[in-house]
């Protein structure tokens, strides 16, 4: 689907590592190379014509965002520079000062190191409680959530699929429940915002983050979501020029509304105007049809790695496009080094998912990640190559 626009996908490569971050269109490096090279001027800082264009291509982005989340309003979308920029100042803006001792966190083991490694340190810091959510066959159910909650349950952190297994989690069912006792719900968005329809308003979502660059957009560019009445209450960990109304040689300062109060500094404004062709592009598809289609290609690649010698799939039955997988007796950076051969990129590793060796059993996978550009024939040409009877001796 749309692979003449992937000048990458004519370089005889198959890309099937879109977890990590997706190809680029055509388009979207064109509307940068356009700002570097017509109107490259700073933005909310001029009041000529040029900086105006900057100003209004910058907030069109932002609508977009908007509308692409069915948020309510405008200003409760910020731009951080990626996922993990988002949760940081989402847990030291504003659960550093909502969270007391004692207080408790719950997260799984699945999560990503950017929905792990900052609520560790916060904890720390504040005495805080960090608990896991038991997996049930690497999964997240609404009964275990309801198990692992207590009195001192102040917030759920959790991501709406995992980049490892590859569980699409129950958030709706999750929010509500979390809800009716108090809880806030934090969504990282990273692996979920890019291949189906995520209605913030429908989740009824607390505060949700993710990246441009998993979703046909440029690196560096990320986004806070959240309610209003919550992002009036957070507090910005970054500070100088574009975030304040006025300061005084005394210490008085007067900072900005939401959401300029959290963007100081000179923003990457060609990746926002970037993201913002990405996001009419993905428009332009639907995202249900998206998501629709990888599904069909998820369930085709199944069938055809299960024909593979000695294959271990840990997540056949997960509902996302992510297949994660290992060959029996071969060490998973060794089988994507021999992939790589043969131009098939794949990811290899623990997937920044350190804790879940645990649960999984095993530290090290590979780990296939479809979107809507990859085809049958791809994955035809994977199996045909994972069956190469030389395999363990070309690895060798």
């Amino acid at each position: 689907m749309n692979r003449e626009d992937f000048v990458l996908l004519n370089k005889d490569i198959i890309y099937l590592d879109n977890g990590a971050t997706t190809l680029k269109p055509k388009s979207i490096s064109d509307a940068i190379s356009d700002y570097y090279n017509n109107y490259s001027a700073n933005t909310h800082r001029g009041d000529y014509d040029l900086s105006l264009k900057v100003d209004s291509k910058y907030e069109q982005t932002r609508q977009l965002v908007k509308n692409f989340i069915n948020a309510k309003k405008t200003k409760e979308i910020i731009f951080t520079s990626g996922t993990t920029d988002s949760l940081n100042k989402i847990i030291f803006g504003f659960f550093k000062y909502y969270l007391k001792e004692n207080d408790e966190i719950l997260i799984t083991k699945s999560e990503h190191a950017s929905n792990v490694l900052p609520w560790f340190e916060l904890a720390a810091e504040l005495n805080l409680k960090i608990n896991y959510i038991p997996l049930n066959n690497l999964e997240v159910t609404l009964d275990n959530v309801k198990k692992s909650i207590t009195n001192k349950t102040k917030v759920i952190s959790i991501a709406h699929i995992t980049n490892v297994v590859g569980d699409i989690r129950p958030i709706k069912e999750i929010i509500e429940y979390a809800h009716n006792k108090g809880i806030l719900v934090v969504i990282d968005g990273a692996q979920s915002v890019a291949h189906m329809k995520v209605d913030v308003q429908y989740l009824n979502i607390d505060f949700l983050a993710f990246s441009a660059h998993k979703m046909l957009g440029p690196t560096g560019v990320g986004v806070i979501y959240g309610k209003e009445e919550l992002l009036n209450n957070m507090k910005p960990i970054i500070f100088g020029g574009g975030m304040n109304a006025s300061f005084q040689f005394d210490g008085k300062r007067i900072y900005n509304d939401i959401p300029t109060i959290f963007e100081a500094g000179t923003p990457n404004i060609a990746g926002v105007i970037g993201f913002g062709e990405a996001i009419k592009y993905l428009n332009d598809i639907g995202m249900d049809k998206i998501n629709k289609y990888e599904q069909k290609l998820k369930k085709y690649a199944i069938s055809k790695l299960k024909t593979v010698n000695n294959i271990i799939i840990y997540n056949e039955k997960s509902q996302s496009g992510i297949i994660t997988f290992n060959i029996k007796d071969i060490f998973a950076q060794d089988l994507a080094i021999y992939l790589n051969k043969y131009n098939i990129c794949i990811r290899a590793g623990n997937h920044c998912a350190k804790i879940l060796n645990e649960d999984l059993g095993i530290k090290n996978t590979c780990r296939i990640s479809l979107y809507f550009y990859n085809t049958k024939e791809e994955i035809d040409y994977l199996v045909k190559v994972l069956n190469n009877p030389n395999l363990k001796e070309e690895i060798i």
